[in-house]
C-alpha cells in the first residue's frame, strides 16, 4: 500500500508507439530521416488531442500518450496507421516509416507531467511485439472496444511479456491499411478438387529461442503425417513455413496457398511443463472447427512430440470430414462429384441407422459410377454393406458376398487405401476369420497410422477373437487419437465386445448402454446389453433390452445368434446365447 499521498492514481488507456527500423533509417541518411520524422509528427501528433488524449513523451522516434477513454486511444491508433499508410504510398519501400503501436488499459501513478506504473510497461512491451504498421492491444482494451468500434481483431493468445509477472492475452488490430496492403505476389490459387490444408509454423511463446526447434518439430511432424492421407491435399513445408515469424490473416493464407483449411498453433514452456495448442480454421470464413490444448511434463521431448502429433492428426481427420459434409449438404445429390459423394456417404454411414446407411449406399454407388477406380468409395461401400448385414438389415449371404467383391475391387484399385483394408477386415469379422480380420485392420493402420477408426476396429477384432487385453489397448488408442470421432458410439460397442468376452458383464452392459444412448436404433447394441445384463443377474434390464431388440429385428432368436454371431470362439457365442435366454429371448 502506498504511504506517500503526493502520488495519485487513475485508470488510463496508454498508447506506446515507435518507428520500426528507425536506427537503420538514420544510418542510411540522418538528415532525410529527421526531416521525414518531423513531417510525419506534424500530422500524427495532433491526432492525439483530437481523440481526447495528451502526449506524455516524444523522445526520439517514440511516442507515449495517455487517454481517459480506451475507445479514444484505439480509434487514435487506428487513424494513425491509416494516415501513415496513405503517406507511405508514394515513398520508396526502403525509406518508409512504419509505426508499431501497443495499447493497454491500466492503473497508473501520475503527477502534473508524468505517469508511471506497469500499465505503461505493458503498452511498451506490446509495442515491441507489434509488426511494422500494426497495433497490438491487451485483453483489457479489447474487451472495452470490441463492440463499440467498427474494427476487427485477431486473438493471438496469451504472451509472456518481459518483466511482467503474468501472461497477457494479446489481440491484433486488423486495420484498413492491412486490408489495402498488397498480398504476396501472385493471384489467388484455385482450390484443389479435394480437401486442402496448410500447416503453419507453430508460434514459440516461451521467450526461449530453443523452444522454437520444438515448435517447428511439432508442425513438421503434423504436416508429414497429414501428407500420408491420400484424400487430403497438403501444402508443402517450404510454402507454409514462409509465414514463420509474422502475423498472418488466415483468410489471406487460404487464398494465397489455395487451401480450404489452415492449422495453426503455439508452444509455451514453463519450468518442466510444456503447453501446446492447436486450432483448425476454415480459411474462407475464419471459423474455428477444432481446438485443443495439451499440457505435458517435459520428460521426453521426442515422446511428447510424437504423442501430440498423433493426437492432432487423429482429431483433424473427422473434423475435416464433418466440415466438408456441412459445406456440401445443401448441394443437390445429382450435382455432387465423386469425392463429394464419398463425403456425403461417409457422414450417412456414420449415422448407422437403417435409412442413413441405405442412403449412404446410393451415394457411394454414384461415386464409383463417376470414378470406377475410386478405391475409398469401393472400400466404404463394402464396409457399409457389411455393417447393414451385421445389424440384420440385409440378407447376410448376399450382402457379405457383395461386400467381399467390393473389398477386392478396392484393394485392386489402390493397395495403399486404408478403407480398402478396412473392408477386408469387415469381411474377416463376418466370416469369423480371426487372422484375416486382424491382418487387414493392421494393414489399414500401416497405411494411415493415425486412423482412429482402424485402431478401434483392430480392438474389436481382438475382442471377437478372444484377446481382451490387446483389444482394450487398441480401442483406447482409437479414442485417444480422436476423442470426438464421428464413430464414437462404435468404440463403446467394441468395449462391450471386449468386456463381455473377458467376463466383465457389468462393464459390458454399461458400455452397450452408453452406445444405445447415442444410437438407439442399433440391434447389435441391444444384443450385447441384454446378454451382459442376463449373465450379470440383472434380469429385468435384460428383458427390457430384449423387448427393444425384438422390435428392431422381429423373429430374432438365441439359436440364430449362437450360430451366427461375430465371436470366433463357440464358447463365447454360447455364453452370449445363455445371457439372452436368461432375459427371455426365445430359442
Amino acid at each position: 500500500m502506498d504511504k506517500d499521498t503526493s502520488f495519485k492514481r487513475r485508470l488510463s488507456a496508454i498508447v506506446a508507439a515507435d518507428i520500426a527500423g528507425y536506427s537503420r533509417l538514420m544510418g542510411q541518411d540522418e538528415a532525410a530521416t529527421v526531416r521525414d520524422l518531423k513531417g510525419h509528427q506534424a500530422v500524427i501528433l495532433p491526432l492525439v488531442s483530437r481523440h481526447g488524449g495528451r502526449i506524455i513523451d516524444t523522445a526520439g522516434d517514440g511516442l507515449l500518450a495517455e487517454f481517459p477513454s480506451v475507445i479514444g486511444a484505439t480509434a487514435c491508433a487506428a487513424e494513425v496507421q491509416r494516415v501513415m499508410a496513405a503517406r507511405n504510398e508514394e515513398v520508396p519501400e526502403h525509406r518508409r516509416m512504419l509505426f508499431r503501436i501497443g495499447i493497454n488499459l491500466g492503473d497508473v501513478i501520475h503527477d502534473e507531467t508524468r505517469i508511471y506504473g506497469d500499465g505503461i510497461n505493458v503498452a511498451a512491451r506490446l509495442e515491441g511485439l507489434a509488426e511494422p504498421g500494426g497495433v497490438l492491444v491487451s485483453q483489457a482494451v479489447h474487451d472495452q472496444v470490441r463492440d463499440r468500434l467498427d474494427l476487427a481483431f485477431e486473438d493471438l493468445g496469451e504472451r509472456e511479456l518481459k518483466n511482467i509477472a503474468r501472461p497477457v492475452r494479446v489481440y491484433r488490430l486488423r486495420t484498413s491499411a492491412e486490408a489495402r496492403a498488397p498480398s504476396v505476389p501472385g493471384a489467388s490459387l484455385p482450390l484443389p478438387d479435394k480437401p486442402s490444408i496448410a500447416v503453419l509454423p507453430f508460434t514459440n511463446m516461451s521467450g526461449d529461442p530453443e523452444q522454437g526447434h520444438f515448435a517447428d518439430g511439432i508442425a513438421e511432424d503434423i504436416l508429414t503425417g497429414l501428407a500420408r492421407l491420400r484424400w487430403l491435399f497438403v501444402i508443402a513445408r517450404n510454402s507454409s513455413f514462409t509465414c514463420k515469424g509474422r502475423h498472418v490473416d488466415v483468410r489471406q493464407v487460404g487464398r494465397e496457398l489455395g487451401v480450404r483449411y489452415v492449422l495453426e498453433g503455439s508452444v509455451r514452456r514453463g519450468g518442466n511443463r510444456i503447453r501446446v495448442t492447436g486450432q483448425l480454421i476454415e480459411a474462407e470464413t475464419g471459423a474455428h472447427l477444432w481446438a485443443e490444448r495439451y499440457d505435458r511434463a517435459l520428460n521426453d521431448v521426442f515422446a511428447i512430440q510424437d504423442e501430440i502429433t498423433d493426437s492432432v492428426i487423429g482429431c483433424i481427420q473427422p473434423q475435416v470430414y464433418a466440415a466438408e459434409h456441412e459445406r456440401l449438404k445443401r448441394k443437390p445429390p445429382q450435382r455432387l462429384d465423386a469425392w463429394e459423394s464419398v463425403v456425403r456417404g461417409m457422414f450417412l454411414y456414420s449415422q448407422h441407422s437403417d435409412a442413413s446407411t441405405k442412403e449412404a449406399l446410393a451415394m457411394l454407388d454414384r461415386a464409383v459410377e463417376l470414378d470406377p477406380g475410386y478405391a475409398q468409395a469401393h472400400g466404404l461401400r463394402a464396409v457399409c454393406l457389411a455393417w447393414r448385414a451385421f445389424q440384420g438389415w440385409e440378407n447376410r449371404d448376399i450382402a457379405f458376398t457383395r461386400a467381399a467383391e467390393g473389398a477386392d475391387r478396392a484393394v485392386a484399385c489402390d493397395p495403399g487405401e486404408p478403407w480398402a483394408h478396412l473392408a477386408r477386415g469387415f469381411i474377416g469379422i463376418a466370416n469369423r476369420h480371426d487372422s484375416e480380420a486382424v491382418g487387414a485392420f493392421g494393414r489399414a493402420i500401416d497405411a494411415s497410422p493415425n486412423f482412429a477408426y482402424a485402431h478401434g476396429l483392430l480392438g474389436a477384432a481382438h475382442a471377437l477373437g478372444g484377446r481382451p487385453d490387446p483389444a482394450i489397448e487398441c480401442i483406447d488408442r482409437g479414442v485417444r487419437l480422436s476423442p470426438r470421432d464421428i464413430f464414437g458410439e462404435e468404440y463403446q460397442l467394441y468395449y462391450a465386445f471386449t468386456h463381455f468376452q473377458a467376463g466383465r458383464y457389468s462393464e459390458a452392459a454399461s458400455a452397450a448402454q452408453l452406445a444405445i444412448q447415442q444410437r438407439p436404433e442399433h440391434p447389435v447394441l441391444y444384443i450385447m446389453a441384454a446378454a451382459s445384463y442376463g449373465l450379470a443377474g440383472e434380469i429385468a434390464k435384460a428383458t427390457r433390452a430384449i423387448a427393444q431388440l425384438s422390435n428392431l429385428v422381429p423373429g430374432v432368436s438365441a439359436v440364430d445368434l449362437e450360430e451366427n454371431f461375430l465371436y470366433c470362439r463357440q464358447e463365447d457365442r454360447s455364453r452370449l446365447a445363455r445371457g439372452l435366454r436368461a432375459g427371455g429371448l426365445a430359442s
